[in-house]
């Protein structure tokens, strides 16, 4: 496969800025780096260009402890202490330079991705020149620049905790971290394809087999993620109801793979808003039609 690179200035400042990290372990440019006109000149040094590329270049596995991340990020500019999640198939967006407070920031600072996602970088043209370069050397953007539009992409194959950084912005707290996991099972494979893209999707399965009535939330007031079905994956006995309880994040439906039940049409209205009794075993999946892209699906076990 072939691969666009954008020339770089490997400086002497800049291997002593990366704490001496070999070339070996360097992997190069790992995804493309394309600008397009701003509506004001650049306060910097004008930025590097190309086309536009195919290449689907992947990261290497950083073995950093999730405790030293969380050191780490202590003084991230815009991190709260949670990442934010992203289902499989789902392409993230992270800003560069965005506004937090008398700072500059990426938004989201920190995300929490599945192997094989394409993440995202785009510039504000917020504040002075920036890039994003992994500390362990596995990804860099190329020389910093201050143009809105630029933006930068790159494919993490591997599990592992990737840190990067803004090079000009470091100190003044502008960084953050990809953490990319593994789908987690549930011991059921049609249910693990189907929410492998929810981004609330941890693995675990809720019970609720002793009840004869259970609750899903539908468009959770998660400030991370409004956009999901919680739990995801819910366990019930037959003959169980289950309420969809709308969180009032939004218009959503409730619409079934494979069988002639949900909602009729997209419903806006906080409160239960949909009921269905599950007479017969099996496994039951569902989605939101306006926000399935997003990853919002969720799973009925019956037994």
């Amino acid at each position: 496969m072939s691969k666009r690179t954008v020339a770089m200035n490997w400086s002497p400042s800049r291997r002593s800025y990366l704490k001496g990290t070999a070339l070996a372990g360097f992997l190069g440019m790992a995804g493309c780096l394309t600008t397009t006109d701003a509506a004001e000149p650049s306060t910097g040094p004008a930025p590097p260009t190309t086309e536009p590329s195919t290449a689907t270049d992947t990261a290497s596995t950083s073995t950093t402890p999730m405790e030293s991340l969380e050191t780490w990020l202590a003084d991230a500019n815009g991190y709260d202490g949670t990442p934010k999640r992203f289902g499989a198939g789902v392409q993230p967006t992270i800003t560069v330079g965005e506004p937090v407070g008398d700072a500059l920031a990426f938004d989201p600072p920190v995300i929490h991705v599945r192997p094989m996602t394409n993440v995202r970088w785009d510039w504000t043209g917020h504040g002075d020149e920036h890039n994003v370069v992994a500390v362990d050397g596995t990804f860099d953007s190329g020389t910093p620049n201050a143009q809105s539009g630029t933006s930068y992409h790159y494919i993490f194959e591997e599990p592992g905790v990737y840190q990067f950084i803004s090079e000009p912005d470091q100190d003044a707290g502008m960084k953050g971290a990809v953490i990319v996991e593994e789908v987690p099972s549930t011991g059921y494979p049609a249910v693990d394809d189907w929410v492998a893209r929810a981004p609330n999707f941890t693995g675990d399965v809720v019970d609720r087999t002793d009840t004869d009535t259970a609750t899903v939330t539908v468009g959770a007031p998660d400030t991370n993620n409004p956009f999901v079905f919680t739990p995801p994956v819910l366990k019930i006995a037959s003959g169980t109801t289950v309420e969809w309880q709308w969180a009032g994040s939004g218009p959503h439906t409730v619409t079934f793979e494979d069988h002639d039940i949900g909602t009729d049409g997209v419903v806006s209205t906080s409160g239960v808003q949909f009921t269905q009794t599950f007479a017969e075993s099996g496994t039951y999946r569902y989605r939101c039609d306006p926000h399935e892209t997003l990853g919002m699906r969720g799973a009925i076990i019956v037994e």
